[in-house]
């Protein structure tokens, strides 16, 4: 389900230099967020967010759908013109930024990223003791079944939305895991980095 006007070159780059690494983040946090909200109204103020912080830099945002998946696309603002981008603005494509939203999710690569994320908090577990592992194998459940990605190649927005909204709505943790979430998450991301 795209939200926005459909792109009719399909044709930008990938330089993440023309916007700063936390505000592509967020902005695809923001999406992810937009595309899972449960009613009109969070739908709404997730899209306003998103758009608001995308506005301070000249840029917008749509999603594209492909073949492979839905991509964000963030994209210099004045190539719009009425909701539609127009071709004879687009001097650079570099400029524009993509982001997959969605991963394999499914199938033989899904069971490898799931069976490859487990390893790594199975590590924690073995080396950091349960309080970690648990949290560990929390942060790995979300990575497979949310982004369908390595632990690895969390970026810092998905490990904040983890640390704020998934771990202690979903995970049931102790108060002990409460307290260390920030510190398993080191550990976790140090773990996976070794692969």
């Amino acid at each position: 389900m795209a939200d926005e006007t459909p792109d009719p070159t399909d044709e930008t780059g990938t330089d993440e230099s023309a916007l700063p690494e936390d505000v592509i983040d967020r902005a695809e946090t923001l999406t992810r967020r937009l595309r899972n909200a449960v009613d009109d109204s969070e739908r709404a103020a997730y899209k306003h967010e998103r758009d608001a912080l995308l506005d301070e830099h000249g840029y917008g945002a749509r999603v594209r759908e492909g073949q492979t998946g839905e991509t964000l696309v963030l994209h210099p603002a004045v190539w719009i013109e009425d909701g539609t981008i127009r071709t004879d603005r687009i001097d650079d494509t570099s400029q524009a930024i993509e982001r997959p939203l969605s991963g394999p999710g499914s199938g033989a690569d899904w069971a490898e990223i799931d069976e490859h994320n487990r390893t790594i908090a199975a590590r924690v577990r073995k080396r950091h003791g349960a309080v970690h592992g648990e949290t560990a194998t929390a942060f790995a459940d979300f990575m497979s079944n949310h982004y369908a990605k390595p632990i690895e190649r969390a970026t810092p927005g998905e490990r904040e939305e983890f640390r704020t909204e998934y771990f202690p709505r979903n995970a049931w943790p102790t108060d002990e895991q409460r307290e260390r979430v920030t510190e398993s998450l080191r550990l976790t991301v140090e773990a996976a980095d070794e692969v």
